[in-house]
């Protein structure tokens, strides 16, 4: 693709510039794009399943009527539910008293 599109004919000068930052961005982000390889290791691709996460994570969580948070007190509580949805919960407060 980036080969292609250096090779694209314009004589528009808005186009050629749209097609350069284009090009770049496939350039520099190829490793990214292995999207074959990843769904061979049944890795998802899309961004659905990070956002319905976030939604139960988060929004369930932070999101209730009547709840307001500092930045401070919003990161602890997602820390806390993270590490206890994905099972770490007592891992999470070992690794916290030996850090203090």
């Amino acid at each position: 693709m980036v080969a292609e599109l250096a090779r694209f004919p314009t004589a528009d000068r808005h186009v050629e510039e749209q097609i350069r930052i284009e090009r770049e961005y496939f350039s520099h982000n190829a490793q990214r794009m292995r999207y074959p390889i990843f769904r061979k290791q049944h890795l998802f691709i899309g961004s659905g399943v990070i956002e319905a996460g976030c939604k139960t994570i988060i929004g369930s969580r932070l999101k209730q009527s009547g709840m307001f948070w500092t930045l401070r007190g919003a990161n602890a509580i997602l820390a806390l539910r993270a590490n206890r949805l994905s099972g770490r919960f007592e891992q999470y407060w070992e690794n916290r008293a030996r850090a203090a």
